[in-house]
């Protein structure tokens, strides 16, 4: 029975114990605890703003691409309008180009008529002058002598001669 000597219960010692377990709950909880949990609390709150920023950063870049995305869409609206009506407007002019050009060729057109016209009357009347001329001269060399076949002939081959030089 040695051996139940040994295992005793010292209720003094016991409550010892739990009082010094008491007071190292006290001061850890007072020194150790309250202050790392501040200091998890503060980490936790600049975390979660943080993620609160990033979150709003994220909407706002978010809003950002649909904004670019429908001002792009705007964009290619409004190029693509300018170009349908620069290529009308473009279509427009070279129908009035090309009518204008048809307009002038038709004038040069009866211009040159004309101008050939004024030429064949102008050749008409110098020839005219002409065989008033030539006449007037062979009247004039006929009415200077009499004249006999033979004299008929002459006259006429030197006038021809004449006419040819």
């Amino acid at each position: 029975m040695q051996s139940l000597s040994i295992i005793s219960v010292n209720i003094w010692q016991i409550l010892i114990s739990f009082a010094n377990l008491a007071i190292l709950t006290w001061i850890i909880k007072k020194f150790l605890f309250k202050p790392v949990k501040k200091v998890l609390d503060s980490r936790r709150e600049t975390i979660d703003s943080a993620y609160a920023r990033a979150e709003t950063a994220e909407a706002e870049a978010e809003e950002h691409r649909k904004n670019y995305a429908a001002a792009m869409a705007a964009a290619k609206q409004t190029t693509d309008q300018m170009i349908s009506d620069a290529a009308r407007e473009a279509e427009r002019r070279g129908s009035e180009i090309e009518g204008e050009a048809r307009e002038r060729a038709q004038e040069i057109r009866r211009q040159a008529e004309l101008d050939a016209q004024q030429e064949l009357r102008k050749a008409e009347d110098e020839m005219k002058h002409e065989i008033a001329d030539i006449s007037a001269k062979l009247t004039g060399k006929l009415l200077e002598r009499e004249i006999q076949p033979e004299d008929h002939r002459e006259l006429i081959d030197s006038f021809l001669q004449e006419l040819d030089g």
